[in-house]
Formats: structure tokens, C-alpha cells, sequence
């Protein structure tokens, strides 16, 4: 696969591009996670979904037809929407568990199934990774603060396929960001987390191809009609990480904050089509 190198995010403003040094707050401790959601009936659930297995990654790329391409779209235009509306609600004092109830509760009107709710026994319908949590965040009953950061990573199944997106928040205004280049994150000496990937989604929510976020020499063509996540995550200090006794929490090890963005991309005849881009 191609060296993938960059993620766009919009202009931002100088308080926009604020960070906090790396030992200014207290560490991320776990909180109190509430019992999964329910999901009614008549919602078409992935495979995953009543047993709470935790599927191999499908071994062959997802290249779709058209009609697959269609459904793919609608799909990443709804996670698109319930990310811009996860979004509004970060402020001070609302917690990650509210947030996921109102992701849940928008998922489900929209006839869809919220993909992350039991896989892998994973006990909510979102992520939310605060500060130092690099990835897979379970929310829980901890309110936000003013000066956190937090990432949302929504993931709808609507028609028998998956969109899947994430971006960043400033608790009390949104992150945003330039063009940001593996180079700069070189150049500044930021991190670049290797232990966790893009991959290739649709109605496998997992699969091949794994898309690595670094310089490397990996082989690998895309393909006409193929969708995968691109997703970097970038820390402010080392890239050594600890996953809490929950098993998914995935914490950086010297509280180093860390950041990703995320879209699933189509590839077409003209380049790569954003799914989940905002309309």
C-alpha cells in the first residue's frame, strides 16, 4: 500500500492550536462505566452484536460494486452527521457517558447500529479518548474539563455496512488544525503511534488492508471501488503505551497527550472519495 502521509483538518486560529504541556493535569484514571444500550429489535445488527466476539480481521480487501459504493456513502454521511453532533455537545462538566447516550440514541433513529456496542464485549456505542488516552476511550461518568482534549470516534453499521470517523475537540472549542505532514511530526518531535492501524471497512468492520501511519516500505496496490480508514495518532512524547485492565483503554505511558483524525476513503477512478466528510 502507498505511503499514506497527511490528514486534512480545517484552518485553525492560534487559541485553536493551544496544548497543554504533558504533566500539567492530573493522569486519566478509569470512571464509572453505566450498563450497554439497548437496541431495538428491528435494527439490522452486525454479526458481532448479540454474541460479543471479538472477529478476525478479514483477510481480503472490501471492493464494492455499486450498489455497495451506495450503501458505503449513506453510511459515512450519517457518521459524518453524528460526529459533527457528538461534537456540540463537548463542553465543561458533561461526561463521556452522555455523550455516548446521545450518539446511541441518534444512531438508532436513523436505523442504524452503533458498531463499536459489543465488539469484543466493548460496552458502549462510542469512543471517547480524553487527553492521554490515545485510543478505544470507554466513556464513563468523569465530566469533561475545561483544557481537555478528546477524541470521538463514531462508527455507524446502516445497511449491512460500516462508515467509520473520529476527530479531535477542545473542551470548550472545537480542535481544528492545518495540514498536518508525518514530516512535521518528525520535524517537532512528536510521536507517531505504530501498534494501532487503518484497516479496511464495509461490511466487515475490520479487514485488509492494514494502513500504517509511518514511513515504510510495506507492499500493497489500491484498488478501484475499495474503502479503508486512514487514521493517524500522534502523541506529544514517547509512543510506548499501556492498555488498562479493562482491555481497551490504550494510555500513553509518560501522559504525553495524544491526537488522531480519521476518515474512510473510497477509491475511485478520479482519486480518493472522503466518506465521511461533512456535506
Amino acid at each position: 500500500m502507498p505511503l499514506v502521509r497527511h490528514v486534512r483538518a480545517p484552518s485553525a486560529s492560534p487559541r485553536d492550536l493551544y496544548i497543554p504541556s504533558m504533566h500539567n493535569r492530573p493522569p486519566l484514571k478509569p470512571g464509572k462505566v453505566s450498563p450497554k444500550l439497548p437496541v431495538p429489535a428491528h435494527i439490522r445488527k452486525p454479526p458481532y452484536a448479540d454474541r460479543g466476539d471479538f472477529p478476525p480481521w478479514a483477510d481480503r480487501s472490501q471492493v464494492h460494486g455499486e450498489e455497495g459504493k451506495r450503501r458505503m456513502r449513506a453510511s459515512g454521511r450519517l457518521a459524518a452527521r453524528v460526529l459533527e453532533f457528538a461534537g456540540s455537545l463537548v463542553r465543561p462538566g458533561v461526561t463521556t457517558d452522555e455523550i455516548d447516550k446521545a450518539v446511541h440514541a441518534m444512531i438508532i433513529e436513523n436505523g442504524a447500529y452503533p458498531s463499536p456496542l459489543n465488539y469484543g464485549k466493548f460496552p458502549k456505542s462510542v469512543c471517547t479518548s480524553v487527553n492521554e488516552c490515545v485510543c478505544h476511550g470507554i466513556p464513563d461518568d468523569r465530566p469533561l474539563e475545561a483544557g481537555d482534549i478528546v477524541n470521538i470516534d463514531v462508527t455507524v453499521f446502516l445497511d449491512g455496512y460500516h462508515g467509520d470517523t473520529s476527530r479531535m475537540f477542545f473542551v470548550e472549542w472545537e480542535a481544528s488544525g492545518p495540514l498536518y505532514h508525518i514530516n512535521i511530526a518528525d520535524k517537532h518531535k512528536y510521536g507517531v503511534i505504530r501498534d494501532y492501524v487503518g484497516h479496511g471497512v464495509g461490511q466487515s468492520f475490520h479487514s485488509h488492508p492494514t494502513i500504517f501511519h509511518y514511513k515504510n516500505s510495506q507492499p500493497g496496490v489500491m484498488q478501484l471501488g475499495e474503502t479503508f480508514t486512514i487514521e493517524p495518532m500522534i502523541v506529544q512524547g514517547a509512543t510506548k503505551c499501556d492498555t488498562w485492565r479493562d482491555n481497551w483503554t490504550v494510555v500513553t505511558k509518560d501522559r504525553g497527550l495524544a491526537a488522531q483524525f480519521e476518515h474512510t476513503l473510497l477509491i475511485t477512478e478520479g482519486g480518493a472519495e472522503i466518506l465521511t466528510k461533512l456535506e
